[in-house]
């Protein structure tokens, strides 16, 4: 018997048979893969750009940063080297810039006496402290003496330290704190009184405050700073802090 009916169709199930719908399904088959492709490559591309997106503004992001650091460093550099003078107020006692320096003759913690006289020719910086009752005084003169090569490079030849505790005290306390910069006693406030070195302190008049007086070389005052009066009543100060003072000149509290 025919493999086909007498009506000429072939029969369901036999191979080569075409289902129905089957050749009118492939083209929209291609075509929805075409799309689902195009869609997802529209999708990756997006990603992209957004990543690419995100990078540039984590990068933009990641410079302004630096930039702002940089900036802020740069602040703080500058108002460091321009403004650590003045840190520290200060008033202008007398005498003054152009004065005369008084002379004086006085014992040391180093042995024997010593004058203002005989550092004519030098640049000699002279510190009236308060003396054995403030420690802070004497951790200054420590500064100083570290800061030994900084004051040499600033034209200073000598610094010479004040107080009025008697000459085997500070003898004493110069030693155990291994001081070589001298330490002048003078007990009865003569030489003190001559500078006004004892109306800046905290002590009021019976002791020193804490003063620096810059005497040239010619024995004229060129600077002076009265650390110790009020309103901070300072009683120490690093010694950077107190170049970069005499490299600006006077500017004394108000």
């Amino acid at each position: 018997m025919s493999s086909k009916s007498r009506t000429g169709r072939a029969r369901p199930g036999r191979p080569g048979a075409q289902q129905p719908g089957q050749a009118a399904g492939r083209p929209e088959n291609a075509a929805a893969a075409r799309e689902r492709k195009a869609t997802l490559a529209a999708a990756r591309e997006a990603q992209r750009r957004t990543r690419r997106r995100r990078r540039i503004t984590v990068r933009a992001g990641i410079a302004a940063a630096v930039a702002g650091i940089v900036a802020v460093l740069f602040v703080i550099f500058q108002n460091s080297s321009s403004s650590s003078a003045g840190a520290y107020p200060y008033q202008v006692g007398s005498p003054g810039a152009g004065q005369a320096a008084p002379g004086f003759t006085l014992a040391a913690s180093t042995g024997g006496s010593i004058s203002l006289s005989q550092f004519r020719g030098k640049t000699v910086l002279l510190f009236f402290q308060e003396g054995l009752t403030c420690q802070p005084c004497w951790d200054q003169i420590t500064d100083l003496q570290k800061h030994a090569a900084q004051l040499t490079a600033a034209g200073i030849g000598q610094v010479v330290s004040v107080t009025s505790d008697p000459v085997a005290a500070i003898t004493t306390k110069a030693t155990d704190m291994g001081l070589t910069i001298p330490v002048l006693s003078d007990p009865g406030l003569a030489v003190s009184r001559q500078y006004q070195a004892n109306s800046y302190g905290m002590m009021g008049a019976s002791r020193d405050g804490h003063t620096f007086i810059l005497v040239g070389p010619d024995g004229t005052i060129r600077w002076r700073a009265d650390y110790g009066g009020p309103p901070k009543y300072t009683m120490f100060l690093p010694t950077t802090s107190l170049l970069a003072d005499i490299k600006a000149g006077e500017h004394p509290s108000s």
